[in-house]
């Protein structure tokens, strides 16, 4: 989360954070105060000792405005709970979110508690402006087997300490258009069981290979196909691919058996010089040559993947769970989840990522935030916050809550909740240096994707990263 929910990706209206914004200095119906909208032109400062009723004030920071809804009802009630605090909500979009909130704490204005992310918050330990948790408030009285396995170790600092409590999780998934895979003649059931491998990309090449079209109306899998002139790719691509790959490749390498890093977190040397790992990016980005992956450049930050499910221009998109709603409300398309490709290990693999609520080191106001982050991840409020069905909350119970809001609008979100019930996840790569390993490895990916370099070059990119650990 959202999306996610990262880097590139997070530029492009797919990605976790390119949601609908809110008016600014809305107040909510149940009293939660929105400081400022996705502009973030307005934004209040860090809220210090009492309101003038007595009242603490606290501020608490988001960038998803999809979620703002389910937290904003949450926080409502933990204000009828906790009548002697009071939440100010300020919810920005992605770029201004991170902009601001550095700048706040170097002007040590910052909030009481934010959302982070798992490629931000290592760099926020390093400068020492977020809180361990340990010890602060009932945090403590949280488990970390409260929340879907593996969260709360990714929110886990590399000496043990907790920085984070745990909000949501991501899985991957292939979204479609029903009627468009009807008219393709495929059925649903086409899509299930799919394999793949970096060799002739096994079962899911095929099903690309004929739901791709040229401007001729010849199929990939047919004689005369022109890769160089096609109208329908069978795989959307976003307007960049970074060096995690969430909703882009990460699924194919880590069903190879690859991993990140050589360790599950807080690993310190990267793995782009494993064989796996580049047999699957020449394979992955090869599709361009086939015509079944859209070349660099074809579609911009306009033009996301479900806007090119939504006219046509691509058949498939590997997505995030936290873009159910988004393609769920695309007009004129009947919404279909499939799940992953198994791979060489015999299973689908998704990569695993959740978001997590932080506090800041500079709040004076502490103990408070540690009860409201406390209560968000509570049973109660996981439950309210699941029935939104805008994400998939960390615990079972918010996880059940969204299963069941999907279930009763008819759609089946099981291709993203088996990988968790199945163990069929790969973390997302918690590392230091995350903004410096992007700025090497956005290069290798750039230059691979428009087919000026093969994969066996990410060796020496891999050589750069892993000095950054020296």
């Amino acid at each position: 989360m959202t999306q996610h929910r990262t880097h590139a990706a997070h530029r492009t209206a797919a990605s976790r954070i390119g949601r609908p914004r809110i008016p600014r200095r809305t107040v909510l119906a149940g009293g939660a105060v929105l400081a400022a909208g996705a502009t973030g032109t307005a934004l209040a400062g860090c809220a210090s000792g009492p309101a003038a009723d007595g009242a603490t004030e606290i501020d608490y920071w988001l960038w998803d405005a999809n979620q703002l809804p389910a937290y904003s009802a949450a926080i409502d009630l933990f204000m009828q709970k906790n009548p002697d605090i009071r939440v100010r909500i300020t919810q920005l979009g992605w770029d201004d979110y991170w902009t601001k909130l550095t700048a706040s704490f170097v002007a040590e204005s910052g909030p009481d508690a934010f959302t982070d992310h798992l490629g931000k918050y290592p760099e926020f330990v390093k400068l020492g402006v977020i809180t361990p948790l340990d010890g602060l408030g009932d945090l403590d009285a949280i488990p970390g087997s409260h929340f879907q396995e593996g969260l709360q170790e990714l929110w886990t600092g590399p000496g043990g300490e907790r920085y984070g409590i745990p909000k949501d999780y991501d899985t991957i998934a292939i979204m479609y258009d029903r009627t468009r895979l009807s008219e393709a003649g495929l059925t649903e059931e086409d899509l299930t069981g799919l394999t793949w491998n970096p060799q002739d990309g096994g079962t899911f090449e095929k099903v690309l290979a004929h739901l791709s079209v040229d401007e001729n109306g010849v199929r990939g899998d047919e004689d005369g196909f022109d890769p160089k002139n096609v109208a329908t790719y069978g795989m959307a691509a976003g307007a960049g691919i970074d060096y995690t790959g969430q909703s882009a490749w990460s699924a194919f390498a880590l069903s190879t058996g690859w991993t990140f890093t050589d360790k599950a977190t807080w690993g310190r040397r990267f793995n782009y010089d494993d064989e796996r790992f580049q047999a699957t990016m020449d394979w992955y980005f090869g599709l361009v040559d086939k015509g079944f992956f859209p070349p660099h450049g074809t579609f911009g930050d306009s033009t996301p993947e479900q806007v090119q499910i939504q006219s046509g221009a691509s058949a498939l998109a590997l997505a995030g769970s936290w873009m159910i709603g988004t393609y769920k409300n695309l007009d004129g398309v009947d919404l279909g989840i499939a799940p992953l490709p198994a791979g060489p290990v015999g299973t689908p693999i998704s990569m695993f990522n959740g978001l997590g609520d932080s506090i800041s080191s500079q709040s004076e106001n502490k103990e408070a935030a540690a009860r409201l982050i406390g209560f968000l991840a509570s049973d109660e409020a996981q439950e309210i916050i699941g029935s939104y069905a805008a994400f998939f909350p960390a615990t079972d119970v918010g996880t059940d809550a969204a299963i069941a809001a999907h279930e009763a609008s008819g759609l089946d979100v099981s291709p993203f909740t088996d990988r968790v019930a199945e163990g069929e996840t790969g973390l997302y790569p918690l590392v230091e240096n995350s903004a410096a390993i992007s700025a090497i490895m956005q290069s290798a990916f750039d230059k691979l994707w428009m087919r000026q370099i093969t994969a066996a070059d990410f060796t020496a990119y891999n050589d750069r990263v892993n000095a950054l650990f020296a």
